[in-house]
């Protein structure tokens, strides 16, 4: 490739950034606050301090394991919207093993990981066969999974788990320290969930990029009714896909219930299954990119809380900035498929 193309290709791959930069200065403008002012209170209050950064890190956890997740789903051509139950029932199992097992850190915490993965497989899986069995659309049957992990999680932390003496939803009694994750040092995050995310991340790259079950899951998606006349079992890989899905997005939910919170909290999930919809578009469907893109919405998620306490803005402003980004970065997308698409008709008309 020469040096020309090089620096052409840097320069589109660069254009969503630099659109959502300028749209993001105009939109801070438009509500009065400094624009470089607010960069800096969130990049300081992600990765300024200690306690900051274990935050973002922890916060990493389950936005990258759901946005793996999510790259298998979207390669078999599957909207996994469900994807968020699934990382609260993998809470919720990963809860159960850290209540009623009894024994030491060796034997609760694989334990705890474990049920995680099942839990938010079974409920990939629940997805799956609405999907291949009774024809139910996949969006329509994770969203409605994903009210009832809801409403469990929320009966389960003001009825039967519910804080010795009150009924509050801020959540169950602290896990005993058995189930707790270890940390590094005097750091906050863990780096067990830490090191499981790096190993699964890469896991699912290598699985999507130099194995045959990946050209498989490909095939499907792009043509599943080509894939099933080449041979193809194209409902087993439907389902494997949601198998997969949901099993990391269940870890993600138990690493964090049990590395961040150390209980069960209904708000467990976080919002990062649907944040990691917004990942996996903005990497372009590819698994190389999720995972520093995932730790760029993880800083502007625990930086934002800043805004709201140093210039009086709300936080959700930084969910504006994420949603703009990927935003523009489908539209120059479109962009650059419409200028494709020209450039063959030209040279079709002009041969």
């Amino acid at each position: 490739m020469s040096v020309l193309a090089r620096s052409r290709s840097a320069a589109t791959a660069l254009l969503p950034f630099a659109l959502v930069l300028v749209v993001g200065v105009l939109l801070l403008i438009s509500v009065s606050a400094p624009p470089l002012e607010v960069f800096r209170l969130i990049f300081q209050g992600a990765l300024g301090s200690q306690a900051g950064l274990s935050t973002t890190l922890m916060v990493w956890v389950p936005l990258v394991l759901a946005a793996a997740g999510l790259v298998v789903t979207f390669t078999a051509g599957l909207w996994n919207i469900g994807i968020e139950g699934q990382i609260i029932v993998g809470a919720v199992a990963g809860a159960l093993v850290a209540r009623t097992v009894i024994g030491p850190p060796l034997l609760v915490i694989p334990l705890l990981i474990l049920a995680g993965a099942v839990g938010g497989m079974l409920w990939g899986l629940l997805v799956g066969v609405l999907r291949v069995y009774g024809r139910v659309n996949e969006i329509f049957g994770g969203l409605g999974l994903f009210f009832v992990a809801t409403g469990l999680v929320v009966y389960l932390v003001i009825g039967p788990w519910q804080r010795a003496g009150s009924a509050s939803t801020s959540g169950t009694d602290l896990f005993r320290r058995e189930a707790w994750l270890p940390r590094a040092g005097g750091w906050r995050f863990s780096w067990v969930a830490l090191g499981l995310a790096v190993a699964l991340v890469v896991g699912v790259y290598l699985l999507m990029r130099g194995t045959r079950f990946g050209l498989r899951l490909r095939a499907v998606g792009r043509n599943g009714r080509s894939a099933f006349l080449m041979g193809i079992t194209t409902n087993r890989h439907l389902l494997a896909a949601f198998a997969l899905c949901g099993a990391l997005g269940g870890l993600g939910g138990a690493l964090h219930a049990a590395g961040f919170h150390h209980k069960l909290v209904p708000a467990v999930s976080g919002g990062y299954g649907f944040l990691g919809i917004l990942v996996v578009l903005l990497a372009g469907f590819r698994a190389v990119w999720i995972a520093p893109i995932a730790f760029f919405f993880a800083v502007i998620s625990v930086g934002s809380t800043q805004l709201q306490l140093r210039l009086q803005l709300h936080s959700s402003l930084a969910g504006v900035l994420q949603g703009v980004l990927v935003l523009c970065a489908l539209l120059v997308g479109g962009w650059q498929l419409r200028r494709a698409h020209l450039s063959r008709r030209r040279a079709e008309e002009g041969g």
